[in-house]
């Protein structure tokens, strides 16, 4: 007993007191003192902790650690099961060899045997130089394991550390990653000194990988948090919105916000002139149970909002054109932003709501050359694959390719509904005259006045959704401030929805 209690007390100290000062000293926890924030108290139970590295060479022989550089195991996030491993920067600076890959592989055996999420957290000097290419052999079991986990259990990412190399692409194999602002958190394929030597690119470690830079201009983050303890709140909140497991529904909860009861302000947020912006955001906030949104990507590709929330109680997935941005329009990032979290929610049982205003793709040429054709593609792909419940509602415009790209019933949308100041068509009024009676304004010396006349009568035939539900294109037209009530009830007649695909080994999205 003397002799467990004295390893024991090994395993918990990792690399020693003097690496833990030093963890400290940086404003960094220690991989224990991060799990035991994320499970309730007293339920994480940790395995393979007196797993050392098999490795000889450089000394590794006589310098083995207990641990191996991870800390792995299961308990109870707010009383549900959840497996994590953190990398312990203590320990061997958290660098991964055979063994340390080993124990992250089975967190992902044990999770996907009994149907867990996964939360990672990464700390991590990268691959351990002393195992040479054995290292690099264990990255690929974790990134096989990240794949043959999605979409059957979520998958969360925590950057609490650095990450270079091989170590970031675990975490891009995940379904979300939550990266800590500061100057000790970064990840990047290629650090700044290999950045200056190869192109003579002079760049802070900051600017190249650090949670702003990630979460504005890459879109490779999906939170930012504050610190390391924002950084668990937040896992622990998204995990409230999601499943244990691709066979489960989504969580519900009783938030006490009446199914039932209008939208506030709804009638009036929208302004009369078709141009002129709203806060989309604000309208989902008065939509949602309690005005609670979780908004993924918040600060990447701005002009597609995407996030969790609850409607009834009921968890639903929003997707959602930003008229403060491009006017709403969809840009490659949009469309990618959106396609991925479609895919999410339908791999995970949740419905999708799509709220529409947008008047297309961006044009020019900057759009086409970064190839727009298909990654516009991705996000009709995403709907027309998904099997979820899926509801509709076009707010304002609605016009061309992106009409489609937003959920309609030709794509496989349930149900469609259109606010009365809806504007479907193939393209705006303008635009539409100026190819309609193109002939015609040819021969004009001053056609202004007739095009001012043909834009009225462009609107007047298609600047309402009326036209759209006379041919069965829209199943109603709904006053605004009912929009909650009626996505409520769609969402109660499509609970049991069942919808099957050809048999097939799996599609080819236009990636």
């Amino acid at each position: 007993m003397e002799e467990l209690k004295k390893k024991k007390e090994l395993v918990y100290k990792g690399g020693g007191e003097e690496r833990i000062k030093a963890q400290h000293d940086k404003g960094k926890l220690t991989a224990r003192e991060r799990l035991s924030l994320l499970f309730d108290g007293n339920t994480f139970q940790e395995f393979m902790g007196f797993a050392t590295t098999k490795a000889t060479e450089f000394g590794l022989d006589k310098n083995k650690v207990y641990g191996d550089g991870v800390v792995t195991g299961w308990g109870k996030v707010e009383g549900r099961t959840v497996f994590a491993y953190a990398q312990d920067f203590i320990s061997l600076g958290g660098t991964l060899g055979e063994v340390h890959a080993n124990k992250i592989a089975r967190v992902y055996e044990l999770a996907l045997k009994t149907g867990a999420p996964v939360v990672g957290i990464n700390d991590s000097g990268g691959a351990r130089i002393q195992e040479g290419a054995v290292a690099l052999e264990g990255y690929g079991a974790v990134f096989k394991m990240n794949v043959m986990a999605s979409g059957v259990i979520p998958q969360i990412t925590i950057m609490a550390g650095p990450a270079a190399g091989g170590a970031v692409y675990s975490p891009a194999l995940t379904d979300f990653i939550i990266m800590i602002k500061g100057d000790a958190y970064y990840m990047f394929v290629t650090g700044p000194e290999i950045t200056k030597v190869a192109l003579g690119e002079e760049v802070s470690y900051q600017d190249l990988g650090g949670a702003i830079v990630h979460s504005t201009k890459s879109g490779v983050i999906h939170f930012m948090a504050e610190n390391e303890q924002d950084a668990i709140n937040i896992t622990k909140k998204l995990l409230s919105y999601l499943p244990s497991n691709n066979m489960e529904e989504p969580p519900y909860i009783d938030t006490g916000d009446a199914a039932d009861r209008d939208v506030s302000g709804a009638n009036d947020i929208i302004p009369t002139d078709p141009v002129k912006p709203y806060s989309m955001r604000e309208l989902i906030y008065r939509t949602v149970d309690n005005g609670e949104f979780m908004e993924v990507h918040k600060y990447w590709a701005n002009n597609m909002i995407i996030g969790f929330a609850r409607i009834g109680g009921n968890v639903v997935g929003i997707v959602a054109n930003n008229p403060e941005e491009f006017g709403g329009a969809i840009d490659v990032d949009a469309a990618d932003k959106a396609a991925r979290f479609i895919r999410f929610c339908d791999a995970f049982n949740i419905p999708l709501i799509s709220l529409v205003d947008t008047p297309g793709y961006v044009p020019g040429t900057e759009q086409e050359y970064k190839g727009i054709i298909r990654h516009g593609a991705k996000m009709l792909y995403a709907f027309a694959e998904a099997t979820v419940p899926k509801i509709t509602v076009i707010l304002r415009k609605s016009y061309g390719g992106a009409h489609i790209a937003m959920s309609i019933k030709s794509l496989g949308a349930d149900l469609v509904y259109a606010w009365p100041n809806a504007e479907i068509a193939v393209t705006g009024p303008e635009g539409a005259v100026r190819i309609l009676y193109k002939r015609d304004l040819q021969k004009m010396s001053n056609p202004e006045d007739y095009i001012k006349q043909k834009i009225e009568e462009y609107r007047r035939l298609f600047a309402n959704p009326y036209w759209a539900a006379e041919k069965g294109l829209i199943d109603d037209v709904i006053e605004p401030k009912d929009t909650r009530r009626i996505i409520y009830s769609a969402l109660e007649m499509l609970k049991n929805k069942r919808e099957y695909r050809y048999p097939k080994k799996h599609g080819n999205i236009p990636l």
